[in-house]
């Protein structure tokens, strides 16, 4: 809601320190993005301001330089890993992924799959990504990675690796999600390189943790939670701290790796022109915080909301206790309850008081809206109407569906689909709104006030289904839900 960050900053800034880094590099230059290159909507969460596309458009301005790699790793394939903001694999990204990077006239040259060891899956999706005639290679598991540097750094590790074709000066290295092995990729590629007498480089793209924000920041805290599966961590960076007494914030696979990357470069150039993990990296995200405390509050908010993401996953059945586990060490860390989220104190209070499933949102200015389940209406899409009609100024008594319009939908979803639950979802009011928007100008009314809930946060007592998460995430909301199944 409040803006914390200055967008037209960041990309004036961003955009001039890669160009200094392209710059250093003579030949070629391999950028590991961490994150995502478009849709980062952690990033635009955790810093308000931020807007998702940020970097695709820095790049954009010199797209007929860049060539872009998708990495993906096979054990992400092997287990069906999902994009948790989109609801899709992995694998389905990386399709998803190339077809927006061309249709934004960006040239994708490849897909590596990472940490290959004969996966099944994996071997049917490079067979899919032949039949599309995609270009893909596979780079293997190394035993000691990242600590036995001699065998990563000689042909029984990297050299071992596919050699990936590149045209262009500038190769983005990107991934649907993090731990895929974009870094690997890169560092493999420079030995490779070498061997066929090209001089490459590589730096990194990554915007969190921040580099110059400290170690317990909200935003930084946020990242280890938004990664707790992974089991991330942000450390100080010791070859930093060595190098120029100076504290800066790096993570443990970055600083694990670092001395893999000091020895390809050192063989490659004699010299590393890296002193530190944070030396590598192209991050100006923390000199473009406007409003500290507003940040602050957004990545508190993030840290709560990716606990409830963990807890429901470990209610439907999920082995990640430990995720969850660490999560609840955040908590502490960042000084926060799950009662720091305003609106999830006011929807357990209103269940509290009703004794029955209710939610709550949380509107622009402040104003909390709440709504209880009923015969008729799930607890998400009596809030939908209640919120709507109070941003439309409709008398909250006012029924914009009549009883009569909605039995009949019950009826079918009951008699005719088979369904347990003959409570309207979200998707079913707004169709039915939209129906009689036609007739009703208060159904107008309320239809022409969802672009105001965009940004917006709500909370519900149960778990919601997945067509409501579905339209919650269309549009715009920031949806979080107690660990507790509908009966």
């Amino acid at each position: 809601m409040k803006i914390g960050f200055d967008n037209d900053k960041y990309i004036r800034i961003q955009s001039e320190h890669i160009k200094e880094r392209i710059a250093q590099f003579r030949g070629k230059l391999y950028l590991e993005l961490g994150g995502k290159l478009f849709d980062d909507h952690h990033a635009s969460r955790v810093l308000p301001g931020f807007q998702p596309d940020s970097k695709l458009r820095m790049f954009s301005k010199i797209s007929d330089q860049i060539e872009i790699v998708i990495v993906i790793s096979a054990e992400d394939i092997e287990k069906n890993k999902v994009r948790a903001d989109l609801g899709i694999t992995y694998d389905e990204d990386v399709l998803r992924l190339r077809e927006e990077f061309r249709n934004r006239g960006f040239f994708v040259g490849s897909v590596v799959i990472t940490h290959y060891n004969g996966q099944h899956a994996a071997d049917a999706f490079r067979q899919r990504l032949k039949r599309m005639d995609i270009k893909s290679y596979v780079h293997y598991l190394i035993d000691g990675y990242p600590h036995n540097v001699e065998l990563i750094a000689s042909d029984e590790g990297f050299g071992k690796n596919d050699y990936v074709e590149t045209e262009r000066p500038l190769v983005i290295v990107t991934a649907p999600g993090p731990g895929s092995g974009k870094m690997a990729v890169c560092l493999s590629q420079l030995y490779n390189e070498h061997k066929r007498g090209v001089e490459a480089g590589y730096a990194k793209f990554e915007t969190f943790p921040v580099w110059n924000l400290p170690l317990k920041h909200p935003v930084n805290i946020a990242y280890e939670a938004a990664t707790a599966d992974l089991n991330d961590v942000n450390m100080i960076d010791p070859f930093h701290l060595e190098a120029y007494n100076k504290i800066a914030v790096n993570y443990n696979r970055d600083i694990e790796i670092f001395p893999v990357l000091n020895a390809l470069f050192e063989g490659i150039y004699g010299t590393n022109p890296y002193k530190s993990p944070t030396d590598m990296g192209v991050n100006m995200v923390g000199f473009c915080i406007s409003d500290d405390n507003a940040c602050c509050e957004a990545s508190k908010d993030e840290i709560i909301r990716r606990y409830y993401d963990a807890t429901n996953k470990f209610a439907d059945g999920a082995d990640n206790e430990s995720e969850v586990q660490k999560i609840q060490l955040l908590f502490n860390q960042a000084k926060i309850t799950t009662a720091t989220r305003k609106v999830t104190t006011v929807a357990k209070q209103r269940k509290q008081e009703t004794g029955t499933p209710c939610a709550a949102i949380e509107l622009a200015d402040g104003t909390m809206i709440t709504s209880k389940s009923t015969d008729l209406l799930g607890p998400s899409a009596a809030l939908l109407l209640n919120a709507t009609k109070h941003l439309a100024g409709i008398d909250h008594n006012v029924r914009l569906i009549p009883q009569n319009m909605i039995e009949p939908i019950q009826k079918t979803k009951i008699n005719y689909l088979g369904g347990n639950n003959p409570r309207l979802h979200t998707d079913e009011v707004l169709v039915a709104l939209s129906v009689l928007s036609q007739a009703d100008e208060n159904c107008r009314k309320a239809l022409s006030q969802l672009p105001a809930l965009r940004g917006c946060q709500v909370h519900s007592t149960v778990m919601l289904s997945e067509v409501d998460h579905k339209i919650f995430k269309k549009l715009g909301i920031g949806l979080t839900c107690e660990p507790v199944k509908k009966k």
